[in-house]
């Protein structure tokens, strides 16, 4: 594993890859944070699918609706690495509530989202039966998971999965 992990970051729909998730995965990771149009999951999918083969990144990080993309991506089999979801919004997308098998894969969700209900982590964690490789973790936090970010969690999560 070189010294710094490569980790491509999916952002969410209010987001962009000049956000605060963004400035800290370039801060402590190799990051790729492809610009996207939000207007069309497909062409998201896409994107995301071309920087995974070109970037190759450890890990795979989807925040919200970037969370939707990158469980499409799990979906579909275009990528079989370690994933970070958070808050994912993959059922809001109309994704069915599936994990592959073997992967590890991590939800995060704040407790205190009131933009994707955190029974949506739930259930698709749910999904996953009793798979040792799929992990939940419920946070006292909002849908940005902005303490999460800033107490420095969210790096320590993605340190983990590339670890």
């Amino acid at each position: 594993m070189p010294d710094k992990p490569r980790v491509q970051f999916a952002h969410g729909l209010d987001s962009s890859p000049h956000s605060r998730k963004a400035q800290v995965l370039a801060q402590h990771f190799e990051a790729c944070t492809p610009e996207m149009d939000t207007s069309n999951f497909e062409s998201c999918v896409s994107v995301h699918a071309d920087c995974l083969a070109s970037f190759r990144p450890d890990v795979l990080v989807g925040s919200s609706f970037g969370g939707a993309i990158a469980l499409a991506l799990l979906q579909r089999g275009q990528w079989t690495g370690p994933t970070l979801l958070l808050a994912q919004a993959g059922l809001r997308c109309g994704l069915p509530p599936m994990l592959p098998s073997g992967i590890e894969i991590w939800l995060v969700h704040g407790t205190l989202d009131t933009v994707i209900d955190p029974e949506d982590s739930r259930r698709l964690a749910a999904a996953a039966g009793t798979s040792s490789t799929v992990r939940l973790i419920e946070v006292d936090d909002d849908h940005v998971l902005g303490k999460s970010v800033a107490n420095g969690d969210f790096a320590d999560w993605v340190r983990a999965l590339a670890s």
